[in-house]
């Protein structure tokens, strides 16, 4: 059984604007709409580094949509026959950066910038030929010790680590966030604070989330009776569309925006409660709900990780500054018609089978629900 504790979640955390799971497809292999947007007046050549994963896809789509023209560059592994007319560069951000030489474009989204020396390989070469560099960090970067509620992200304290030039974690190991504050100052120092653009995601969600931290409250509510709720009912949550978090990095590069930017959403606070309570919403079965104190289910070893509730002392990585962001244009659709779409890729997973064996990747399995309910009660 995983405990998450006030540490263990703000590494895990660190998926929240990761490269994680598939694209054009959603994961019931079902194409994905083409966003219907006004064609840009200024048509840009972008290059996308990455572009494979849960944001990538999101954002080609929107740019192919605007009418830009994108290149790819990955190793060409995951998911290869996603937008088969676009272009496609082979190799690896371990210096196997030969098919960007010699190119030129006028932005470059960095997707898969994990470890500081990529992003300033990478940064180095493409310097002289590419207009802007958006890099896509992740709210890790930051110190989860001393961030302060609602703090800018130009005065917000950067995470650490003992040893810069460590790569022996895994992409997503402890060190996620230190790594990408890092690579975050690897870029500035090649691009320029007027030629770079530093978006840190929050937990991100949408169509083609390769998580179950949403997913999962669908199959609970489906199954009915009391379902278990860990922490606050006024515990703050904040999320963001996977589609509204691509279209407004692509018209950050449309307008040439440079700056540090949070990408969280919603525009308007959130609660534990109103994102629980919504995402049942769209299930029709009868049940009820018990929230239990946090500290209860850790002391007890009950808690999962990828929920979307966060611990004691946490609080500021749910509630981050995004002022800024939406000053520069980011908007956000509805958390229903998120829940709509989430839903319906679900009701698709499920008749496929995908329930069955679910693993409840993310919070409580049944049994463990059961089980920490019956304690919770017994405890009076």
């Amino acid at each position: 059984m995983t405990t998450t504790n006030r540490r263990n979640f703000l590494r895990l955390s660190a998926f929240a604007g990761g490269a994680l799971g598939v694209g054009a497809l959603d994961l019931a292999g079902q194409p994905m709409a083409t966003p219907v947007v006004p064609s840009s007046d200024s048509p840009l050549k972008i290059l996308v580094l990455g572009g494979t994963g849960f944001i990538g896809p999101h954002e080609i789509r929107y740019a192919l949509a605007r009418g830009h023209e994108v290149t790819m560059f990955n190793r060409g592994r995951s998911n290869p026959e996603l937008f088969p007319n676009v272009e496609r560069l082979i190799g690896d951000r371990d210096a196997q950066l030969e098919a960007l030489e010699g190119r030129q474009w006028d932005a470059v989204i960095d997707n898969s910038g994990f470890y500081p020396r990529h992003a300033r390989l990478s940064a180095e070469l493409l310097e002289p030929n590419v207009g802007q560099y958006l890099f896509v960090s992740s709210i890790s970067a930051y110190d989860g010790e001393t961030l302060q509620p609602r703090q800018h992200p130009d005065e917000a304290p950067y995470a650490t680590m003992a040893d810069p030039t460590d790569e022996s974690e895994g992409p997503y190991g402890p060190s996620y966030g230190p790594r990408k504050a890092l690579a975050e100052q690897e870029v500035l120092k090649v691009f320029g604070s007027e030629r770079t653009t530093l978006v840190r995601p929050g937990l991100i969600t949408g169509p083609g989330d390769p998580t179950d931290r949403i997913r999962h409250w669908f199959a609970r509510a489906e199954m009915g009776g009391e379902i278990l709720v860990p922490g606050p009912v006024d515990g703050p949550v904040q999320y963001i569309d996977a589609r509204d978090l691509s279209g407004w990095m692509i018209r950050l590069l449309e307008d040439g925006t440079p700056g540090n930017f949070n990408g969280v959403g919603p525009r308007d606070d959130m609660t534990t409660a109103e994102l629980v309570y919504g995402l049942a919403a769209a299930v029709s079965s009868s049940r009820t709900f018990t929230w239990v104190d946090w500290d209860f289910l850790v002391e007890n070893e009950f808690m999962a990780g990828y929920t979307p509730v966060v611990p004691p002392g946490a609080e500021s990585f749910m509630t981050i500054y995004n002022q800024n962001s939406v000053d520069s244009g980011l908007t956000y659709r509805s958390w229903a018609e998120t829940t709509q779409d989430m839903y319906a890729e679900y009701v698709t997973l499920a008749n496929g089978g995908y329930t069955e064996g679910f693993g409840w990747r993310a919070g409580l399995s049944p049994e463990d629900s059961a089980r920490a309910l019956a304690a919770w009660h017994e405890r009076m």
